[in-house]
């Protein structure tokens, strides 16, 4: 299951979150709900992906989720998109 975990360390509230993106939306979101993420976290926008706290971020990584430094996921967000993986605007929160 291809799912990736940034390097970045984003401030929300008392929390220090991550981006967690997938190939497809299906691994994204089986991810985000074996580490116990609601689905309205989910963020459509931009790119698909969900905000990940630290402590979930370790359990999404036993889980076999890749970490991968800022340029290396960006490449996968391009990666993704290029093969058809970006949002569909009429549907938001969707891959085409």
């Amino acid at each position: 299951m291809p799912v990736y975990l940034d390097t970045a360390r984003n401030r929300f509230r008392r929390m220090i979150m991550c981006h967690m993106i997938a190939d497809t939306l299906d691994e994204l979101h089986a991810m985000a709900e074996r580490i116990g993420m609601r689905r309205e976290w989910f963020q459509p926008r931009s790119f698909p992906h969900y905000d990940v706290c630290l402590t979930r971020r370790a359990v999404a990584i036993k889980h076999g989720a890749t970490v991968l430094e800022r340029r290396d996921f960006v490449a996968a967000m391009q990666r993704i998109r290029a093969a058809g993986g970006t949002r569909d605007d009429s549907n938001p929160g969707t891959f085409r």
